[in-house]
């Protein structure tokens, strides 16, 4: 127990008796530093007593996948550094293929008697998943967000990139380059976002009197191999460019078309989604839809703490426009 105190003490630049006062219950210390001091516990992973478990603490889970596609630590940057600035402390939960699970994290985060929870590229996002761990947070009332599309009978708010806009954005660049068949590489088929997206370009494509043709869309999971895999069925049907759910899948689009002889953007126009960073120093620059993460994450997180307060949160989604930044990945089609 000494020990204990010792660490918390440390941890929190308080003295141990300030410690032992807060685990007391006792009068004494300012409200700023008993939630310090709780915050101190959980983080270090100390069981608080009793008598204070009924407590929230001052820990937002953040939710992610592997942090290999770049988009997600930067919007971790984001929400941390607005969280912190709101007197609440992240919690980094990324998911790894073999390693803790979704659920297994909202178990671990309930335990820690988090605050609120936020999620980013997710299972709400996957028709065919396993939704049960969001309606368990629903249950306990949980203040939670979601970030970008998901399915429709989770009843939690969502903060997205307006998928449509996007779409009619590429397929109006590419168009105006004079490319007309028009490839897709989407995820997988029950992603929400990328059923968005197919459904933007086939409405928008047809306004344009350009053909919707279910040969030139391919699904494949969200990386460079993925992207490859997909844009290298494309390239024999007569794509002439190609549209990207993000910017790894377009970074296996253009590997693919070198592999098949082809030279981007002179044969092949490709056109990623997320403008991660590093995309302007790929070789060609790559062209992409620029999501507005900054704006998005600040969003996340004024809602979130708004709902942590106290304050009434809508179940809707809130839809931020994208940008299309042009750069060295499509060309004009030369034949």
């Amino acid at each position: 127990m000494t020990r204990r105190l010792a660490e918390v003490a440390r941890q929190v630049g308080v003295s141990e008796a300030t410690v032992s006062r807060v685990l007391n219950g006792r009068s004494g210390v300012s409200a700023s530093t008993r939630a310090a001091v709780l915050t101190a516990l959980d983080v270090m992973g100390y069981e608080r007593p009793t008598q204070l478990r009924g407590e929230r603490a001052r820990l937002v889970g953040l939710v992610l996948p592997e942090l290999q596609n770049p988009i997600f630590p930067a919007l971790a940057e984001i929400m941390g550094n607005a969280l912190a600035q709101q007197g609440f402390t992240p919690v980094l939960c990324t998911r790894t293929a073999g390693g803790v699970s979704e659920a297994e994290y909202v178990e671990l985060l309930l335990q820690q008697q988090v605050s609120g929870v936020v999620f980013a590229g997710g299972l709400y996002a996957q028709a065919d998943a396993v939704h049960s761990h969001y309606h368990h947070l629903v249950e306990r009332r949980l203040p939670t967000v979601l970030i970008n599309a998901a399915v429709d009978h989770l009843g939690l708010p969502q903060v997205s990139c307006d998928d449509a806009v996007a779409v009619e954005q590429v397929v109006g660049h590419l168009s105006s380059l004079g490319h007309e068949k028009i490839g897709l590489v989407l995820g997988p088929s029950d992603h929400v976002p990328s059923q968005r997206k197919l459904e933007a370009f086939r409405s928008y494509a047809a306004k344009l009197g350009l053909p919707v043709l279910d040969e030139l869309v391919e699904h494949g999971m969200f990386s460079i191999e993925g992207g490859h895999a997909a844009a290298a069925r494309l390239y024999p049907r007569g794509a002439t460019a190609v549209l990207c759910a993000s910017d790894l899948l377009a970074l296996g689009a253009v590997r693919a078309a070198r592999r098949q002889g082809l030279s981007v953007p002179e044969d092949i126009s490709v056109v990623g989604y997320d403008d991660s960073a590093l995309m302007n120093c790929t070789d060609p620059p790559l062209t992409t839809t620029r999501q507005p993460i900054e704006a998005m994450g600040r969003a996340v997180v004024e809602l979130l703490v708004k709902r942590i307060n106290g304050g009434e949160v809508a179940a809707e989604e809130l839809l931020f426009a994208p940008e299309l930044v042009v750069r060295g990945s499509t060309a004009r089609r030369t034949a």
